[in-house]
Order: C-alpha cells, then structure tokens, then sequence
C-alpha cells in the first residue's frame, strides 16, 4: 500500500511540474551581445609581438555598427618608429562578447591596411542578427599626461595628483628660478618648458601639455605646498622608484667587493676594500667625487660602511684579517676619516661584516656588530650618551635560542634603551634547519625571541639574508630586509618592507616570492619581474655573480618627514632607491 501512494504522488509531481516551460535566458546587458575588438600585430609567423603596447581596442557603444580600431602612430608607442600600413595587413583580432553570442565570418587575422573594411554578424541572447563593419585607423595619441616632475637642484620629486592635475612641490626652501627634470606622455609636448625656462615655484605655475593629436590638452597647476598627513605610515600607492644604478657598469664597483651603503640625507657611499668608496647623490644616483678613505689603511680596513641619523658616515674594517676591530667617522663631502672606535682587547673574534648603527653618534646611538664564529649568537654592542662614547670595549650580548653563518645583521628599534627590541635578519637554523632565511624580531629585555618573519629557503632559490634597518616613520615602525642569492641560479635578489608595530601580527605573505603578494606584516616588495630577479648580477650585464652573497639596505627619512627613502643593493647588480610618502592628496 505503501509504494502505491509514493508512485501516486510522484505521478502528481510530475503533472504539475513537469508541464513548465523553462526560464528564457535574458542578456546581461542592453547591447547587442557584443562588448569590444582588439587588434594585435603579429611577426611574419602571425604570431602576436606584444599583448601590451601592441593590443588597440576599440568598445562597441549601442548603436554604432561600424568599428573602428584606433592604432597608435608609433609603435611602441614611446618610441619614434612610425607605424607603416604593411604592419596592419595581417592584424591578429580577438572579439570580448557575451554569453551564448555568436559571430560569423569568424575574427582570426584581418587586413586592416587603409580603405580595407570588414563585414560581419552578430547573432545575440535573443537570436536577432545585427550587421557590423570593421576597420582600423592610424591616430595619434590623445595622452598629455605629466607622469614625473623633480627640481633637481633641491633633490624635490613632486607629488602629481592626476585627478585634480596638481603637483605639490613639499618644501620649505626658496625655489625661486629653478629649472625642472620632467616626463610627459609620448610624443606630448610642454609649454612654457620648464626645463629650458627657470620658474619661480614660490608662487603657483601653469603648465599645459598637448597631446601628439594636437588638440587634447591638459593644465596642470605645480604648487610649493606643506599638504597635510594622512593618519598614520606609508600612503598606499606612494612607492616610487627614483633610480636604479647598475654598481658595476654605471658606477665603476670592483668586482664583488661592494657590499656596503651608508645613506644620508644628500648621499651615498658605498664601501670598495679600497683607498676610495664611491659616492653618489642621494635622490639621483648621479656619480659624485669618490671619498678618500686611505686614513683608515683601505682594503679590509674598508669592509663596511653605514651612516647615522645625522649624516655621519661610519666605516669598519674585517677583524681579524685586519687587525682587530675599529669603525672610523667621516662627514661628506669633504670630510677626512677619523678613529671613533677602536677594541684592542679582541684579538680573537671574527667581526666586521657588518655592523649597524640606531641614533645619531653626535647625539644619542647604539651601535651593535655581529660576531661570527658559526656555533652561536653574539654581538657586540656600544652605546652612545649626549655624542659620548660610553666605552670602547663593548657589551657582549647573546641571543637565546638561534644561531647564524656569515649573512647576519642587527639593528636596534631604540638609539637609547639598551632593553628595548632588536631585529635580526640571518641564515640560520628554524627546528634545526639551517636552510632558512629569517628576520627575528627579538625581546631587548632577555634576549629571547619573540616572532620570526620565515619566508624562505634554499629549496625554494637559494635566499640568504644579510640586512636589516628599522626606523619609525609617520608614526609607524618599520623594518626593511633582503634577500640575497648566492648562486648563479635560481631566484632571489628581493627587498621586503614590513610594518613592526606589532609583533604578534609579525608574519609575511603565503606563499612567498611573488612581487605584489603582500600580506600580513609586509607592506611592499620588490625584485622580480616574470620570476627572474630584476636587480641581480644577470639583470645588470654582469659576468659574475655575487658568490658572497652580500647585498645591503638603508632607510632615510626627509627633513620635513613626508619621505622615506629605501635603499638597496644587490652585490655585482644594481643599488635602487625607492620613494615612499605620507601625503594626504
């Protein structure tokens, strides 16, 4: 009895629902089921040169059925090769539409030289036929964009606000007839040309751009201005690279023997283990006079090189291959190296590598220096009280728990407290593993280890890490790292930023390695580009790779405090510098 009446029900079911139509599929949108064309130029193979500055698009409006593709008058577009019509005979043509939308003849290549005009259908969602044509067009470009605009003789990059065409100039200094380093749009032109014409940017100042079509036109208004901060830390969006040098070629480095950036307010020097470092600007990367160094001996008495808050540059030698351990003092650009540190009673330990300094020596610092002997974790560490020296023999402090190779650095967060937090970026064991690269965030307290930021190992591409800064910007900590490839292979060679204002959300992106897969702590990254290393040795044209695995990073904050600059360098590739700002636009 009981399946007689489920197979009376499923019988009613089946009668009152069975007789629905089903729902007619309405379009997502009012056209006709078409939403864009895009043209490439191909090779003589009809495969596509460039999906970027060889793809034009055209949107497909309701009510206009005939297409015209727009092509630039060079390609690429920021050069000065003209496009010909043979490049538009055999143009590679991709169609975006909708669902359940047909097209016929169907689109693959299409001669789109000029007076050529294509025919075709479009069958939509709702089964009508639409009638369109296509052609191409050769046109000149409607960009009249200021994409850079610096007064170099005030070392000032502006702050363009695109939205209300307005470029800040932060200052507080007369900049009165100065003249401009700028960047346009391609092929756009300037007028007046600030950079043929001396401006005074005390007072507000005009500049139109027209566009290589020669009617499209923009004015921007360039203001000497003291904008306000946003709420705290780095604006997103900010960062800005404002050189990238390669250390070698552009810059005469000796092979492999560079590993070291003392960065200042006006600029950088990076050591040789020679008789002269190199000296470039700070905002720039031009090539200055080289610092005379030969009063502490050159060489391995030339090891290492960091600099202070207050512009003082300070410079190591490698004990015990030079004797024992001493940092020398000099002020650029002229100044002579005089003896600042000297710790005779260690004739023993293997320091100089690296060392760091928090503070300013003329004021208050801690200075902290690694000491590398493979089995533990020490470092040396001296303090400095109203520009006094507390002592030449320093305190030997030991971190519990963690050891390090060579690659090792330390900076403190405090250039006072003695017991306030450090970071340690190192090669060294997690678990008993001596294939990671870490960045230990670490209790001044005890010595103990509060978190670990753990992003890579040997077997993911050869990292090492060797550099760390720490500095307070906008309110915010922060602290800069590299990492380091050692090997002619492999990826590597990368520079993270992290937020240190919390340890208990000190943690890095999943998975790591990716540029622009930031995440957790870290608030920017940079080094790769399609999985190879931007700014490595091969990146450069350099022959030799950097076997030591050295490399070096640096924070300076402007005068004013709306800039922070971040420096970096890879050993035989390139020395980098990155803006970032904390400007409310």
């Amino acid at each position: 009895m009981k399946n007689k009446f489920n197979i009376c029900m499923i019988g009613v079911m089946l009668f009152l629902f069975g007789c629905q139509t089903p729902d007619d599929l309405i379009p997502s949108t009012a056209n006709n089921g078409i939403n864009s064309i895009s043209a490439f130029f191909t090779d003589e193979n009809g495969n596509i040169l460039d999906e970027n500055q060889g793809k034009f698009t055209v949107t497909v409006t309701e009510g206009n059925y005939d297409i015209v593709i727009p092509v630039s008058y060079y390609y690429p577009q920021s050069s000065d090769n003209q496009v010909t019509e043979q490049m538009l005979t055999k143009m590679r043509i991709s169609a975006n539409l909708d669902d359940n939308v047909n097209i016929s003849p169907s689109l693959l290549y299409l001669d789109l030289s000029s007076g050529k005009t294509h025919k075709f259908t479009v069958v939509d969602q709702m089964k009508k036929v639409h009638e369109y044509t296509i052609r191409a067009e050769i046109v000149k470009s409607k960009a009249c964009a200021i994409e850079e605009f610096n007064l170099p003789g005030f070392s000032i990059s502006g702050i363009i606000n695109e939205t209300t065409k307005t470029i800040s100039l932060v200052s507080a200094e007369d900049l009165s007839s100065q003249l401009a380093e700028f960047k346009l749009s391609p092929h756009a032109t300037i007028s007046p040309d600030p950079g043929t014409t001396a401006l005074n940017y005390n007072e507000d100042q005009k500049l139109t751009v027209t566009a290589h079509d020669g009617t499209t036109k923009a004015v921007y208004t360039v203001k000497k201005s003291m904008p306000d901060k946003i709420a705290s830390g780095i604006r997103p969006g900010s960062a800005k690279i404002l050189f990238a040098k390669k250390l070698i070629a552009d810059l005469g480095a000796p092979v492999g023997n560079h590993g070291g950036l003392a960065a200042t307010r006006d600029y950088v020097v990076i050591s040789t283990r020679d008789n002269q470092s190199i000296v470039i600007n700070a905002k720039t990367g031009v090539l200055l006079s080289p610092l005379n160094v030969s009063a502490t001996g050159g060489g391995l008495n030339n090891m290492y090189n960091t600099a202070d808050d207050g512009g003082n540059v300070l410079i190591c030698n490698l004990a015990q291959n030079a004797g024992t351990f001493k940092i020398w003092k000099v002020k650029l650009p002229s100044g002579t190296p005089e003896l600042f540190i000297d710790w005779p009673s260690n004739t023993t330990l293997a320091v100089g590598r690296k060392f760091s300094v928090q503070g300013n020596i003329e004021s208050n610092a801690i200075i902290t220096a690694p000491i590398v002997s493979g089995t533990d974790s020490k470092f040396a560490r001296w303090k400095v009280t109203d520009g006094v020296l507390q002592s030449q023999t320093p305190d030997i402090v030991t971190v519990s728990g963690i050891s390090w190779t060579t690659n090792v650095d330390i900076v403190y967060s405090s250039a006072t407290n003695v017991n306030s937090d450090y970071f340690v970026t190192r090669h060294g064991n997690v678990d008993g593993d001596l294939q990671y690269s870490l960045l230990n965030w670490v209790n001044g307290a005890n010595n103990t280890v509060r978190t670990s930021l753990t992003t890579a190992n040997d077997q993911w591409g050869g990292f090492l890490t060797n550099a760390v800064d720490y500095i307070i910007f906008n309110n915010i900590p922060y602290v800069l790292v590299n990492y380091v490839n050692a090997w002619s292979w492999g990826q590597g060679d990368q520079i993270l930023l992290a937020n240190a204002g919390s340890f208990s959300e000190f943690t890095g992106p999943s998975p790591f390695g990716n540029n622009g897969n930031i995440g957790g702590a870290v608030v920017w990254m940079d080094g790769l580009s399609g999985g190879y290393s931007k700014y490595n040795f091969a990146a450069a044209g350099a022959s030799t790779h950097n076997g030591n695995g050295t490399g070096d990073v640096a924070f300076v904050e402007s005068a004013d405090g709306f800039f922070l600059y971040a420096y970096f360098m890879f050993t035989n590739g390139y020395i980098v510098c990155v803006q970032f700002d904390c400007v409310d636009i």
